[in-house]
């Protein structure tokens, strides 16, 4: 399905996805929607908010659907008891969906003005733009929204900046922090904000996500259960996986990671898949994949006792995500990654 983009491009836009700041659609996350509405209708709106669960759940829609709501009801005794379903036509929604409402900041990964790539981390100089965003007259006496999406990807230097404007905002103003993984913030950072913790999106809920931005869903109910038992109940991951190969190259890495011996052909032809030009998504796919497997087999392994184990694939996964890290800052060879990544899982899979 396409549709008019509105929204600036982002590190991880698809093509005709929407964008979270244009999606007028939110699903699941009743319970939590329904406290804030509460919360602001009562005048107990926290300064600040961290949206934590896994990547593509609904956490950054949700923001920019909370955001929507404090503009257009800029009195929160008047504000209805559930939050305001934005309307595509409107003037509010467009002006924020284009990133140009004058109430709303929102920080991601800039783009490298040099390699024309975006960068790995959102920098100090992103959060910079919290001070003179919030040294202007706030829009007609309202709100004024900051939306750090994800928190996660901030450098130490743009952390500590973040933890100063954290530490005394000022009035009518509302922090939204998109977090993943809360343990990779500051202690600091966790203890100024309200911790919300959005559950994965049920199967039912995901299939209504897939069929509302225009995504084939599968016809068999087993198939159906199947996919959003893999995607982890992430709309997000569920279109990597159906759209862009995912379920070929989660499939062939999985077969690589527990043989007893890399099949080295096979092995130089996923890597020569993931890493080809213009193949950054399949790479992130790759790459989450190979997280998760890590991830998965160290948490069995604790449940079943063995932390000797546990500790080593833990231990793994940390090697795998700084190399992750370090080929996307270094623009590393791509291919080798992947081949050095394979030789890693399938020797950590097999101890």
């Amino acid at each position: 399905m396409s549709f008019e983009r509105l929204a600036p491009e982002q590190h991880d836009t698809l093509d005709d996805i929407p964008e979270p700041a244009e999606n007028p659609r939110l699903v699941g996350h009743r319970d939590i929607t329904a406290a804030l509405a509460s919360a602001y209708g009562n005048g107990k709106l926290p300064h600040a908010l961290m949206l934590c669960g896994p990547a593509g759940i609904g956490k950054a829609t949700l923001a920019f659907h909370l955001a929507h709501h404090l503009l257009k009801h800029p009195n929160s005794r008047q504000a209805p008891e559930t939050l305001a379903i934005p309307d595509p036509a409107s003037g509010l929604f467009r002006q924020i969906a284009m990133g140009a409402h004058p109430s709303v900041l929102h920080l991601t990964r800039p783009m490298n003005d040099r390699t024309k790539a975006f960068k790995s981390v959102v920098t100090v100089d992103e959060i910079r733009k919290v001070g003179q965003f919030l040294s202007m007259t706030s829009h007609d006496g309202g709100y004024r929204v900051v939306i750090v999406d994800p928190a996660d990807d901030m450098n130490t230097n743009a952390a500590n900046a973040l933890l100063k404007n954290l530490e005394e905002p000022p009035a009518r103003t509302l922090f939204v922090l998109i977090v993943h993984a809360p343990g990779s913030l500051l202690p600091t950072i966790r203890s100024r904000c309200q911790v919300l913790r959005l559950a994965p999106l049920g199967g039912q809920d995901l299939m209504a996500v897939l069929d509302a931005i225009g995504q084939a869903i599968p016809d068999d109910a087993a198939q159906r259960a199947a996919l959003a038992e893999r995607a982890g109940g992430s709309a997000r991951a569920a279109v990597l996986l159906t759209q862009y190969g995912g379920l070929e190259i989660a499939a062939a890495l999985e077969k690589l990671a527990l043989a007893g011996r890399v099949d080295v052909a096979t092995a130089h032809k996923l890597a020569e898949t993931v890493a080809g030009r213009d193949q950054a998504i399949p790479f992130e796919t790759f790459n989450r994949h190979a997280l998760e497997l890590l991830s998965g087999a160290a948490s069995s392994s604790a449940i079943a006792g063995d932390l000797g184990r546990a500790k080593l694939l833990s231990d793994t996964w940390q090697d795998a995500q700084r190399a992750i890290s370090e080929t996307e800052t270094y623009n590393l060879d791509k291919k080798q990654h992947a081949l050095t990544m394979i030789d890693r899982l399938n020797s950590a899979m097999r101890m």
